[in-house]
């Protein structure tokens, strides 16, 4: 025992290169997952010459067909595409080590229906991995995997083995020797090295793309000097994968054949959780120190008897599946919304929504925990993952209260879906399955998992019709594909592939220079003056090949050495204009979208004659599109500042995006924008507009911007020198040091084409402001012009609402003209709620209509009370203590003649009333009330039904309160009918 404190206190105090893993059976010496991340992270590090990165948030970052980051390779895309800009950090990696944050629910890879089921499927995971861009290769990546195992972990070489891709005849792929030969060079038996096939040994990273052979490294957790290789690849829970090392050496075309890559890259991972369960030497992944706390905390937190690791049907009542999933899913929240993805009704915040909603069901129905369980567990999970994470510990309150937040508005949704399924169950014929339209409800209406009610009905011993659920969910995916928008990247042939970039780089074809994009002056009387741009045509791209000419009528992609075209980035649309050949002045190349890709401008054509490479050209940019974008960019960074400045320096921008006829802008935010906020907001930005500010922009060395107080954070997708935007602020007085300037005005990081001088802007209108989910907001903006006519229009809309109050105020005694005023009230909330106006003012209109509306509806009610108490005063002195009071009055609607027929009842609770009202439209309208006295014998449904049939009509309600209409031909008849059924009751 003196020893394995001994060694305790040694991890402790630094972190170890060494420990022994066999000894450990869960005491004092077990090596915690924090000491066996650092020792990964120290080893490639320190010893390896790897820089260590931080994890990237788990909202990707520029791939919208990724809903999490799923892998640890995904920050990395770019680089293995050669898309990366060559002047950006990311494009300086050589080799490099990191933990990353991964989710795995929704899309291709999706975990979260198996997770609980049994002990090691999860949503939110760790990978560790190491990666080389072009540096080390098949030889090094397994060296360093084998000697951090075996040397540094210490397993025994015994209980691991290794596999190979074996090769594959029909796509002309070898086995892969060079990787058996480098396993067999390291000592590792051959009897431990084993071929597999190109379904568990190659690797891919989409239907397109980078790939290649793959080597996994599988631990036997059995041992004891067995050969467990024929468990290899089997799905044995003994014999399970740590570690997979992929070989990126091909790229598979569209065509579906694989070409080389003209650089060789490693991409290596390692399940955190699984390693850790080797190095703890436990068998379930919920049983190491990543788990035990936060199920030791859901334990003190519910009724539930302690979690026991039981799987399967020895898991009586689904216990111990729903103490994994919560843990599970409370980790995965905590992650999802620190990095910026909160619970929602769309993508990644939809899938988000369900794992929050599954764990709150196994919380509440199978816990049997009272509210608040899964926030409770956030500090133990800031506890468990913070030293690694530390933005867990910066937001660990906004985690609990998101939280809390939705978990109180799926109880009543639960309790709901809860009654439709008992109701539809008792409605059901035995031996039936649940019906596909009802799960469809729950699943997209009330936001059930779809795993959740197979769960429910699996209790109830009946199963969802999952053929036709697939088919329902096959037609809702179909009626919300769109394909992609034309002039979009990726609609087209005209992105560059890997192979294309290789090769003009390989021929020394210079990246394009697109400083000419900048420039453009002020001119004497405050007109953009945009110059020309003359090029030479470097090479041409169509259909996935570079291309020395391009025939009339073909859609092609045009480098040039040079060009002042803007290509769509940062969040800016790409500029539009035209191209001439030098020459050849009537002859146009329009251009219709520009992209950027490996620092190569893509302008997109359709050639109107023959193009070929040394062609000479002039460029010249659509002026009115570029200055609608320009102007919409400089007010983006106006609204940014004056939003920080309204709403706090919390406040931080999470996306953007500028056309030419607005722009969009989305922030982070404690709650709804008030209007008094948004007042002050757009007030800032047009004091900023009329103080004219220059707008001062710069190039600079990436290690100098980041010195800038107040600048938002830098990421490394930025090239270096990076671009400076500074408003009223020369860049070389906000890079002095200690200068606060950047923290009293607009200073960004930007790419973008800006103003000269913020005057230009002439106004700025935010004409929609709402909440896309809990935390972040979205503006949208116009701009100039278009802001001044959102003001008069909206100026126009208040003298309409003014005029209507005005009306409402005087005294109207006539129930149409009130309902006539209340149907005006009705049209014009829905005019200011759908036309373009600032938002403060469309919010401030919509309170006033919707005071005016209760106002209306009240007034009405007034009047028909009334009207209603005089028409039953005549009938009560007319029919004075009868029984039974039946008779025709005239009346302008049902619920007016429904409020005679109560107010006579009131007066005279021992009598029974059925009033008829013959319409101008010949329509009769039918209302009756039965003295309780009367109950059951008579029924007021029955008397209705029994008036109204007889013209023709229908009728229904309860026993006591019945109402219908009929056909005035009828209505004598009618009468005769109810005094009849009613004698006939009493």
């Amino acid at each position: 025992m003196a020893a394995a404190v001994r060694l305790r206190r040694r991890l402790l105090l630094a972190v170890p290169w060494r420990w022994r893993c066999s000894p450990c059976r869960g005491g004092a010496a077990c090596p915690s997952a924090g000491q066996i991340r650092a020792a990964f992270l120290r080893f490639f590090e320190e010893r390896h010459g790897h820089r260590r990165l931080p994890s990237a948030p788990v909202r990707p970052r520029g791939d919208p067909r990724l809903l999490f980051v799923n892998a640890g390779m995904n920050q990395f895309k770019p680089i293995f595409l050669g898309t990366v800009h060559p002047r950006s950090e990311l494009a300086q990696h050589r080799r490099v080590v990191n933990s990353q944050k991964c989710v795995r629910a929704g899309g291709k890879h999706n975990d979260l229906e198996d997770v609980g089921r049994d002990t090691y499927h999860h949503t939110f995971f760790e990978m560790l991995g190491n990666w080389s861009f072009g540096d080390y290769f098949k030889e090094e990546a397994c060296s360093m995997a084998w000697e951090l195992l075996t040397e540094v972990y210490e397993i025994p070489r015994d209980r691991l083995y290794v596999t190979y891709f074996g090769g594959d005849p029909s796509l002309g792929l070898s086995a892969d020797e060079e990787c058996r030969d480098v396993w067999l060079r390291l000592g590792v038996p051959a009897s431990h090295v084993l071929p597999f096939s190109l379904k568990d040994n190659f690797w891919e990273m989409g239907d397109t793309g980078p790939c290649g052979p793959c080597t996994e490294i599988h631990y036997d957790h059995v041992g004891g000097g067995r050969n467990a290789a024929a468990l290899v690849n089997q799905g044995n829970p003994d014999v399970v994968e740590i570690w997979n090392l992929v070989f990126m050496q091909y790229s598979r075309e569209v065509e579906g054949n694989l070409l080389p890559l003209p650089q060789h890259h490693v991409d290596t991972g390692m399940g955190l959780e699984r390693l850790v369960t080797v190095l703890q030497n436990k068998r379930s992944n919920y049983d190491t120190d990543l788990f035990t706390p936060i199920l030791d905390a859901i334990h003190k937190g519910c009724r539930a008897p302690r979690y026991q690791g039981l799987v399967g049907d020895a898991d009586v009542g689904h216990v111990n599946m729903a103490y994994r999933v919560v843990a599970d899913h409370v980790r995965t929240l905590c992650v999802c919304i620190t990095d910026g993805i909160y619970p929602g009704f769309s993508g990644a915040e939809l899938v988000l929504r369900r794992i929050l909603r599954r764990a709150v069901r196994f919380c509440s129905e199978v816990l049997q925990a009272p509210p608040g369980l899964l926030a409770s567990l956030v500090p133990t999970v800031v506890e468990v993952l913070g030293d690694a994470y530390p933005e867990l510990t910066r937001n660990a309150n906004q985690i609990k209260d998101i939280i809390n937040e939705n978990e109180a508005a799926f109880l009543s949704s639960l309790e709901r879906g809860r009654r439709i399924i008992e109701r539809t169950v008792q409605q059901m014929e035995p031996s039936t399955n649940f019906p596909a339209e009802v799960a469809w409800s729950l699943y997209g209406s009330l936001g059930f998992p779809l795993d959740l009610i197979d769960l429910m009905l699996e209790e109830k011993g009946i199963s969802l019709d999952s053929a036709a659920f697939n088919e329902l969910a096959l037609e809702d995916a179909k009626r919300k594909a769109g394909g992609p928008q034309a002039g979009q990247p990726g609609s087209t042939n005209t992105q560059l592939d890997v192979h294309s970039l290789a090769q003009l780089q390989s021929s020394s074809v210079p990246a394009t220079d697109d400083s000419p994009k900048y420039a453009y002056t002020l001119g004497q009387h405050g007109q953009y003056e945009f110059s020309p741009c003359q090029a030479t045509v470097l090479m041409l791209y169509r259909d996935q090949s570079l291309q020395k000419e391009v025939g009339a009528g073909q859609r092609c992609g045009v480098i040039l050495d040079r060009t002042n075209f803007y290509a769509e980035q940062g969040g800016q649309d790409s500029d539009q204009g035209y191209m001439i050949r030098l020459g050849q002045q009537d002859v146009l190349f329009p251009v219709e979208s520009v992209h950027l890709c490996g620092g190569y401008v893509i302008h997109e054509v359709t050639a109107v004659e023959t193009l070929r490479v040394g062609d000479q050209v002039q460029l010249f940019v659509d002026e009115a599109q570029r200055l609608a974008c320009m102007t919409n960019h400089t007010a983006t960074h106006l609204l940014n500042f004056a939003l920080r400045h309204v709403l706090g320096d919390s406040t931080e921008q999470r996306g953007s995006h500028v056309t030419a006829e607005r722009l969009r802008f989305d922030f982070d935010t404690k709650g709804h924008v008030t209007v008094e906020q948004l007042q002050q907001v757009e007030q800032v930005v047009q004091d900023l507009i009329k103080k004219n500010e220059v707008v001062h922009m710069a190039e600079v060395p990436l290690t100098l911007a980041r010195r800038v107080r107040g600048l938002r954070a830098v990421d490394e997708g930025y090239p270096d020198p990076v671009r400076i935007v500074s408003l009223g602020v020369p860049v070389e007085n906000v890079l002095t040091c200690d200068s606060k300037a950047a923290m009293q005005t607009s200073v960004e990081l930007c790419c973008g084409t800006h103003l000269l001088q913020t005057g230009s802007v002439e106004d700025l209108a935010i004409i929609s402001e709402r909440q896309l989910v809990r935390g972040i907001s979205r503006v949208i903006a116009v701009t100039g012009g278009q802001a001044k006519e959102a003001r008069e229009v909206g100026q126009c809309l208040a003298m309409e609402v003014d005029s209507v109050s005005l009306r409402m105020q005087q005294r109207i005694t006539s129930i149409p003209e009130m309902q006539n005023l209340s149907k005006e009230v009705g049209q014009l909330t829905q005019v200011v709620t759908s036309t373009v106006i600032p938002q403060w003012q469309r919010k401030e209109l919509q309170t006033i209509l919707k005071a005016l509306q209760r106002t209306a509806n009240t007034a009405i009610k007034k009047l028909e009370l009334q009207q209603a108490e005089k028409k039953a005063q005549i009938l009560l002195a007319k029919y004075c203590n009868q029984p039974v009071i039946i008779d025709t009055v005239p009346a302008d609607s049902l619920s007016i003649l429904m409020k005679v027929v109560n107010q006579l009842c009131d007066k005279s609770p021992g009598t029974s009333v059925l009033l008829l009202s013959p319409q101008a439209s010949g329509e009769v309208l039918c209302a009756c009330q039965v003295s309780k006295n009367c109950l059951p014998t008579f029924s007021a449904a029955d008397w209705a039904v029994a008036v109204c049939t007889q013209m023709e009509g229908k009728a229904g309600g309860s026993p006591i309160v019945a109402k219908g209409s009929g056909n005035a031909k009828g209505m004598q008849g009618a009468l005769t009918t109810a005094l009849e059924f009613a004698q006939s009751k009493l």
